[in-house]
């Protein structure tokens, strides 16, 4: 393979992979450099001249004559007076010798390997360049079509045809996916792996829902109406704080849409997830009842040293404030950033107070205790608003176990 045969087949080879022309020239110049420090052990004396259109390439070594007697002889950039006269007969002492080198000069072994390294190092370039992209885009919306299902994660192909990848704990847990289908996402996060790029989408990050209501509600992209904190438990509930600097806009109403038509297009994408939007306020105990809706609170009593609140309720109220699994006062502790105590109202303005599940566990085993937490279950009050066959169904707990949990708690309370 000549010089031209090389030129040209690698610049075919980069041009299908979207190197610019630039790039492509450095990356030629590079491999060739390379290529003359292994034979020559320096390329500082010389000059490589590429035109990749043409398929041209001229390489030129320059050299100082010196007197065959010069301690300088043995110089790279150096040549003996009777040497330099072999290339022209009436070189003097001091003048500069441009010899041009020819690319069979170094071997055909040589040439081989110079064009497995270009083809790799447009590999490579073309790997790092997928990883600067997504890099750039890491917290943005990408759709991408279903090519394979595995047990660990989803891939997928991006419209350039790069795999990108949902693994199985940024599923929404209701997602089923089939082969050829779009799957929205954001990119979550983009790493190395083995020299290749990985790229991780999420569905269950909180920042895919944030995003989603900026595509659905016009005033959240243009900035009128600003998400101030989103939880969640994906596919099954959300609470997304937001406020509006504008007096005139309602930032609920607005999320919401028309008779919810904003927000069924989100509830729908995240697979029935329900969405509790919520207005921001500075009011830390209006903002705590905000967050609990839709129970009404009686009373609330802030321990802002502790980062607890005590909230005080009437007895039809407390399963609304849990809500099912306990997910309701979960997520509102979670956006309001304060562990929430739920107090039950009694008659004559008596409370009886809802009792943390850590404080059976001289009844009940931790791993026990650790299960019922797993699903947001924290206090005897949250397990009890639930039914025996709930408890089963969403813990990996026996029958048995639930029923001997059920009995302790009860027994509180009698």
């Amino acid at each position: 393979m000549d010089a031209h045969e090389l030129i040209q087949s690698f610049a075919e080879f980069a041009k299908q992979k979207n190197i610019d022309r630039p790039t492509m020239i450095r990356i030629l110049e590079d491999v060739f450099k390379n290529m003359i420090r292994k034979k020559y052990e320096s390329d500082e004396n010389f000059d490589v001249i590429i035109n990749a259109d043409k398929g041209d390439l001229e390489i030129y070594r320059f050299r100082e004559i010196v007197d065959d007697d010069s301690e300088d002889i043995w110089d790279f950039d150096k040549v003996s007076l009777s040497e330099a006269r072999k290339i022209q007969p009436d070189f003097e002492v001091g003048e500069e010798v441009s010899e041009q080198i020819y690319i069979e000069d170094f071997g055909r072994r040589a040439v081989t390997t110079a064009r497995q390294t270009l083809i790799q190092k447009v590999k490579d370039l073309e790997k790092d360049i997928l990883f600067q992209k997504y890099k750039d885009l890491v917290g943005e919306i990408i759709a991408g079509e279903v090519y394979q299902v595995l047990s660990k994660e989803v891939l997928l192909t991006d419209g350039e045809g790069n795999e990108i990848a949902v693994p199985r704990n940024e599923q929404i847990q209701k997602d089923r996916y089939r082969k050829g289908e779009n799957v929205r996402a954001i990119v979550h996060k983009v790493e190395m792996v083995n020299g290749n790029p990985k790229i991780i989408l999420s569905r269950t990050s909180p920042v895919f829902l944030e995003r989603l209501f900026e595509q659905e509600v016009p005033e959240v992209y243009d900035g009128l109406i600003t998400i101030k904190k989103v939880v969640r438990e994906p596919g099954e509930r959300a609470k997304v704080a937001v406020e509006s600097y504008d007096d005139r806009i309602d930032p609920v109403g607005a999320c919401v849409g028309m008779k919810g038509s904003r927000i069924h297009a989100i509830v729908r994408e995240l697979q029935n997830e329900n969405i509790d939007v919520i207005n921001y306020t500075e009011n830390l105990e209006l903002y705590i009842q905000r967050a609990l809706s839709p129970a009404k609170i009686s009373s609330i009593k802030v321990d802002k040293d502790n980062g607890r609140a005590s909230v005080y309720l009437k007895p039809d109220q407390v399963s609304l404030a849990i809500g099912k699994g306990g997910l309701n006062i979960k997520l509102a502790s979670r956006l309001v950033g304060y562990e929430i105590d739920v107090f039950r109202e009694l008659a004559e303005g008596q409370v009886e107070e809802d009792v943390d599940l850590s404080e059976f566990s001289d009844e009940i085993e931790s791993w026990v205790i650790d299960e019922l937490n797993r699903i947001g279950l924290d206090t005897a009050k949250s397990v009890l608003a639930l039914s025996k066959d709930e408890l089963v169904r969403r813990t990996d707990l026996e029958e048995e176990t639930v029923e001997g949990v059920l009995n302790i708690l009860k027994k509180e309370f009698e």
